[in-house]
């Protein structure tokens, strides 16, 4: 499960399909940062598959209060959208947008069966998928001389923090991705370390992508 400032999405896209009664039913999981970018890739999905019966869809941006939409594609009513919606946000994932598409067997399905097509279809994708954790980090900066920032680098490694870039001139200006521990931590050695000569600001927050890659059944 995702904390407060961490979120769970996919790095890649991934593929589920059923056949329930003749009906093909193909859920394409994808990665968006907007709602352009998932209308986007949703007319794409429709260009590459206009001779399907329906291309149905659902989309989850953002945190807090996400960005949310689901849409039958002239299915029943909450036969399609829904159930493809209910997918994403039970594995909790966001930033993603999955459609359903479907070739018509011929054999209507009723309801309850179509609306658990959609579901097992895109659920089938979210479990193909290789999920990744977002985290909220402080973006650091310290300004060192180039001696301490060998001992500098030499911390971060031990510790394994996250070292994003550095910048070399008369002095070094490296910037990090750190919680709160990690910037007291950094922020009482390099002061210790240079007797109180190097500069440690904060410089707002940065999404950092998690070194571990999980499966949709180990992220809970």
């Amino acid at each position: 499960m995702a904390g407060p400032n961490e979120y769970l999405t996919v790095t890649e896209d991934s593929v589920g399909e059923i056949i329930e009664k003749k009906s093909r039913f193909i859920a394409l999981l994808h990665h968006v940062e907007s709602e352009e970018e998932a209308l986007e890739f949703i007319n794409n999905v429709k260009k590459e598959h206009w001779d399907a019966r329906h291309n149905c869809f659902a989309y989850v941006i953002g945190t807090g209060l996400p960005a949310e939409r689901a849409n039958d594609d002239s299915e029943p009513s909450r036969t399609a959208g829904l159930p493809i919606l209910e997918s994403i946000k039970a594995a909790e994932l966001t930033n993603v947008c999955i459609v359903v598409t479907r070739y018509f067997g011929g054999i209507l399905l009723g309801t309850g069966p179509l609306a658990k097509a959609y579901r097992d279809a895109s659920k089938a994708a979210v479990d193909n998928a290789s999920v990744v954790r977002m985290r909220c980090l402080k973006n650091v900066v310290i300004t060192a001389d180039y001696d301490s920032y060998g001992k500098l680098r030499y911390e971060a490694d031990r510790l394994s923090l996250k070292v994003i870039d550095a910048q070399f001139s008369d002095k070094v200006l490296v910037r990090m991705a750190l919680d709160e521990s990690e910037t007291g931590h950094m922020t009482a050695f390099m002061n210790e370390l240079s007797r109180g000569n190097c500069n440690v600001t904060e410089d707002g927050e940065i999404w950092v992508r998690e070194l571990t890659t999980l499966s949709s059944s180990d992220k809970l």
